[in-house]
């Protein structure tokens, strides 16, 4: 990973380039810059980066200056000891907006919520990410096929859907389950991510229905949902960080 640091106080940026080594060792820091005036200059030679860890205050004024003078589509994780910027910074690129002292645990779940951007967005922009998740309309309801004619499936009623063979089932609290005619990819965009989360391949679950998460091997988390503890959902080392944020958000 190629990582930018902008940052005008040299403890500081000392001290993240440790915490960013010890949580992704294979790490390149390409270059700490300390002001407005070195990033523009830097950045408008359109370097080749994942990411660049950036603070508001700068040596010669406010790190937003910077958009003003050059495009950029890289990935930020800003930095900074005022949280009065968060709305101006998820204006940009933004992964994430931490307040210091930056913590190590924090720090990973940013890194983690930069690898999930990747892999979901490949070649989509970040513009077009930040779209998809601004405030939308979510599904809450599905007409399904029923005896000799149709009814109505509430969203809110479904404690988890499930994919065996690419076909798509949806589980009511009762047990009863239903085809639904969505493929769980479909229904990761169209359901509330307030209240169900994609676990893995398998299964998307709510919120409501967790039971217990047990810690399991190799860093992987184990979630049991009420009433159905021999259902075995596994949140992968990657994804686990990002599970647990949702879950305490």
């Amino acid at each position: 990973m190629e990582i930018l640091i902008i940052e005008d106080e040299k403890p500081n940026a000392d001290r993240l380039t440790r915490l960013i080594l010890g949580i992704l060792p294979q790490a390149n820091i390409v270059a700490v810059l300390d002001s407005v005036a070195d990033s523009v200059s830097y950045l408008k030679d359109k370097p080749v980066l994942d990411v660049i860890m950036m603070d508001i205050h700068l040596s010669d004024g406010i790190s937003f200056e910077i958009f003003e003078n050059v495009k950029v589509d890289i990935p930020i994780i800003f930095t900074t000891a005022y949280d009065s910027y968060a709305i101006n910074a998820f204006k940009q690129n933004s992964i994430d907006y931490l307040l210091k002292p930056i913590e190590a645990e924090e720090l990973e779940v940013s890194f983690s919520k930069l690898q999930y951007v990747s892999e979901v967005t490949s070649a989509q922009s970040i513009e077009k990410l930040l779209n998809d998740y601004r405030p939308k309309q979510y599904r809450s309801r599905f007409l399904i096929p029923f005896r000799d004619g149709f009814k109505t499936l509430l969203v809110s009623d479904i404690i988890l859907f499930y994919s065996v063979s690419r076909v798509t089932y949806a589980r009511l609290g009762s047990g009863i389950e239903h085809i639904v005619p969505k493929t769980l990819d479909e229904l990761e965009q169209e359901l509330d991510p307030k209240i169900y989360f994609r676990a893995n391949r398998q299964f998307i679950i709510h919120i409501d229905w967790i039971d217990k998460v047990h810690n399991y091997f190799n860093s992987k988390l184990k979630v049991v949902i009420k009433k159905f503890p021999e259902t075995e959902i596994l949140i992968s080392r990657e994804k686990a960080p990002i599970f647990k944020n949702w879950l305490g958000y």
